[in-house]
């Protein structure tokens, strides 16, 4: 037995021994500390043992306690004989306090630890600011200290070499991030001063909610080990965050268990947003930001979230098993009776959660030029289920696991992994063009423009700024994208109130650029055309769930739009009975399905603007409106506005409309300088004359205007609104264009509230109903035939007049005094004129039957110069420059 033997082994030493037998020092063994080992000696040196080793018990036991006298004696320096009186406890336990920390710091210096100096927990409380900390914390909120077996640590990014997972799994660092994320939703301050996160958690409080969106930037910004942790090891952190999350909660609302028994935490504004095609195994188990649009949605199904089982022999409740997303849990025995089973899920205490599983797609946009769009399969849990439907665009923030899919091995034949993401945050495109997302600073400038008296012409001029010309399209279009009030008077009769448009005409009038900017523009648009639609597609269709084998109704474009607006292009290609689908939903704005067993009416609250070619490519002006296109008198007269586009030849206005475009193929070319960008184009005389409003805030002053205003009709002039009515069913049956219905009233009253919805006006006055009648006016004389409509111009002069510049007026007369004088001299004489002249005295006769008197403000504008006409006073005539 070696001499170290009896150090280590209490218990084996003999009673009777002496502290002599213990504590003398013995030759060659005088260099060694106190409880140490000899075999530890500095260097190599060793003491060599005698090799039976020494004896401790036998014979010779006895003389270990002979007296020696050279021994038997206390070393002078060691021996203390005075008298202390005793210490009070306090004093006792401080002074053996200071002893503990002076024998560490003497250990730690000699680089050697004496077991029992490690760790001393009443040092540990003085010497550490984090468990100050936490005891500052629980003293503000009133909780008694608890002895808490781990102990925080206060250096979190030093991972000790293990992986971040790893890390974060274990006691010390997950209380240490428990405790600081609980700090950061405490204490976090914006920018005002404004404690932001105990604001949020009032008003999901207050809305009975169990999300809690937490802004990565924020987080950032001041925990970067958190931030840093958060997408490495997602599905651990969340974890720490959601409890962390409840406890504040609980300690601000104290009952709110009782409304939601888990609080979520919802990960917002992660800096990457990745493609779904780039999504790689580099990303597996992380936490990604991605975006596209929802293609389908199952039903909401409960899920298994914590188990329990009953055993069917002795009755015993297993459990409780916390089930995970990747394999199903299962008891292996019964603790009671030790059988193998059978067990059977004990319905009352198994815990569900919602579960919803949906598909998105890649926006149509970002797929790169031929290629399919790719798909993958999201998951939704607790409250996030619901919170989006087929045809949102939708960014989405989870985590992306992998889950065994035995299919795919069959297929692939060796061991395949599908994926899936876990979610747990969205938002829909919709949702950030809501009135919510409007700071302060935009409503005040929206109700600030709104004060101007040039708003709607501000605001006609404004859509689709880079198309030269066709201000009837754009105010039919600015009406519709506004829209009127929707009326379902005691829940029986709906009356829609959005605003339908036709364009129609000639190719290369910039039909379909237009719907393009609608597109763009509108809150919530459906882009499709009529060679590509068929009637399922524009309505709804019934197909069986690849997964659950039950039929279920897929939305069409009509549904997708709805609150919004659906654009037809090449409205004239679709057939006949694929027409006809769209009745129902252009006038009582809903689609009724029944097939397979599935009857319901689905909503399609939507406006729908069109653009078709006429009958053999161009637009005959010799012939009626229904005879120059091939559409039924039902599809017609739910149209509230025709737009007719006609390509006439104009020297001048083709030269203007030439530099426009050169302009701006010029000012937008990629390769331009950004210096000239920026240089507006010059103002041009054909356009409203008045300044345009940014795009960005035109979108802002249509959300707000749509959500926010609801025109009544209570002074809205009924007699003039009867009157024009009766005048257009007398001409529509002399002239036999389009038929006027009951239908026209109503479109007379919505684009009169859109008009007004404009202006942000509570009430309909008379100035939207005078500009709703001319739009009207307008659709309707333009829809025609030529010899006709200049009758018409001349009989409904005095409503076409409205809110029109005098200047704009007197061009068009002059233009159409140009065009007789051209074509008589064309006729006449054959070949073009270098110049036309016109007398001033017819130019003063048309006016005057327009109410316009004076014309020398005329004589002086730019619009007169910018036309090539000069002015001679002296000969009393007009002429225009033709080359």
């Amino acid at each position: 037995m070696s001499s170290s033997e009896p150090f280590s082994d209490p218990a084996s030493q003999g009673e009777g021994r002496s502290e002599r037998g213990l504590f003398t020092s013995s030759p060659g063994r005088s260099d060694l500390p106190p409880f140490e080992d000899e075999s530890e000696l500095i260097g190599d040196e060793r003491v060599e043992e005698e090799e039976d080793g020494e004896e401790l018990f036998g014979d010779g036991l006895e003389r270990d306690y002979r007296p020696i006298p050279a021994l038997d004696v206390y070393e002078e320096g060691e021996l203390d004989d005075e008298s202390y009186d005793d210490l009070a406890p306090d004093v006792r336990a401080e002074v053996e306090r200071k002893l503990r920390k002076r024998d560490r710091e003497e250990s730690l210096a000699t680089g050697r630890m004496r077991r029992g100096l490690l760790y001393d927990e009443s040092d540990e409380d003085e010497a550490r600011p984090s468990r100050r900390r936490r005891r500052a914390e629980r003293a503000a909120e009133g909780v008694e200290e608890d002895e808490e077996m781990i102990e925080s640590i206060e250096n979190l990014e030093d991972m000790k070499g293990n992986s971040v997972r790893e890390w974060v799994s274990m006691a010390a660092p997950r209380l240490e991030i428990y405790n600081r994320f609980k700090n950061f939703l405490r204490s976090f301050v914006d920018q005002k001063g404004h404690n932001l996160y105990r604001e949020k958690i009032r008003q999901m409080c207050e809305n009975n909610k169990e999300s809690l969106v937490v802004d990565y930037n924020m987080l950032a910004s001041e925990e970067q080990v958190l931030a840093y942790f958060l997408p490495e090891a997602p599905a651990e952190t969340l974890k720490i965050f959601d409890e962390a999350a409840k406890e504040v909660v609980l300690s601000m609302f104290p009952q709110y268990d009782r409304i939601a028994k888990e609080i979520h935490v919802r990960i917002a504004e992660l800096p990457l947003v990745e493609e779904l095609r780039s999504l790689r195994q580099l990303h597996l188990n992380q936490l990604i930001r991605t975006s596209g649009v929802v293609t389908s949605s199952t039903g909401i199904l409960p899920q298994l979230n914590m188990i329990k089982y009953d055993c069917m022999k002795c009755n015993f409740i297993l459990g409780p098993f916390y089930q995970n997303q990747n394999q199903e849990v299962k008891p292996g025995s019964c603790p009671e009776c030790q059988s193998t089973g059978p067990f059977e899920i004990n319905m009352e205490q198994t815990v569900y959660q919602n579960y919803q599983r949906i598909t998105i797609q890649e926006s149509p946009g970002k797929v790169a030029a031929g290629r399919l769009p790719r798909s993958k399969d999201a998951i939704l849990l607790a409250d996030l289920v619901d919170c989006c439907k087929p045809g949102d665009e939708l960014e989405l923030t989870g985590i992306y696991h992998n889950n065994y899919d035995g299919s795919l091995n069959t297929s692939n034949g060796f061991p395949v992994f599908a994926t899936v993401i876990e979610a747990n945050h969205i938002t829909r495109k919709d949702d950030k063009m809501a009135v919510g997302s409007l700071t302060d600073e935009d409503v005040k400038t929206i109700v600030a423009l709104s004060k101007d008296e040039r708003i709607s012409e501000r605001v006609f001029a404004s859509i689709a700024p880079s198309i030269y010309g066709h201000e009837d399209i754009k105010r039919a279009l600015a009406l519709a994208l506004f829209g009127g009030e929707p009326k379902n008077p005691g829940q029986k009769h709906k009356v829609r109130g959005d605003i339908n448009v036709l364009i129609c005409g000639d190719p290369g009038t910039a039909k379909s650029q237009f719907l393009k900017y609608v597109e763009k523009t509108a809150p919530r648009a459906v882009f499709t055309t009529g060679q590509g639609a068929s009637a399922v597609g524009l309505t709804a269709y019934v197909e069986r769930n690849p997964v659950s084998r039950e039929w279920t109704l897929e939305a069409g474009a009509l549904v997708l739009a709805d609150k919004g607006v659906c654009l037809i292009d090449e409205f004239d290609k679709m057939n006949d009975a694929d027409r006809t689908s769209i009745h129902e939903a252009m006038e009582q704005q809903s689609i009724s399905i029944s097939k397979a067993g599935i009857v319901t009416s689905l909503q399609a609250r939507c406006s729908i603007m069109a653009a078709s070619n006429p009958i053999g490519g161009r637009y005959n002006p010799s012939l009626t409106f229904a005879e120059n296109v091939d559409l039924t008198e039902p599809i017609l007269s739910r149209f509230d506005c025709l737009c007719v586009v006609r390509d006439t030849v104009d020297v001048v206005e083709d030269e203007l409309l030439a530099r426009f475009v050169t302009d701006s193929h010029i000012r937008h070319h990629p390769s331009n300088n950004h210096n000239d960008k920026d240089t507006p184009l010059p103002e041009l005389p054909s356009s409203f004359g008045v300044e345009k409003i940014p795009q960005d805030l035109l979108k802002k002053y249509l959300i707000y205007a749509k959500e926010k205003v609801h025109p009544k009709l209570h002074q809205m002039d009924q007699d003039k609104v009867a009157k024009m009515y009766s005048d257009l069913r007398r001409e529509s049956m002399a002239t036999g264009s389009i038929p006027i219905t009951v239908r026209h009233i109503e479109s007379m009253i919505r684009m009169a509230e859109a008009h007004a919805r404009i202006h942000l006006r509570d009430h309909v006055n008379e100035d939207d109903v005078n500009m709703a009648i001319r739009v009207m006016l307008e659709s309707f004389i333009d829809t025609q035939k030529y010899s006709v409509m200049r009758s018409m111009r001349k009989n409904f002069a005095r409503y076409l007049g409205f809110r029109r510049d005098n200047n704009e007026l007197l061009l068009f007369l002059l233009k159409q005094l140009v065009q007789e004088q051209s074509s008589f001299h064309r006729t006449r004489h054959g070949g073009e004129q270098e110049y036309i002249e016109i007398s001033e005295k017819d130019l003063a006769e048309k006016a005057r039957q327009i109410n316009i008197h004076n014309l020398a403000g005329f004589y002086d504008s730019e619009t007169f110069k910018a036309h090539r006409f000069t002015h001679d006073p002296r000969r009393k005539i007009i002429v225009q420059s033709m080359m």
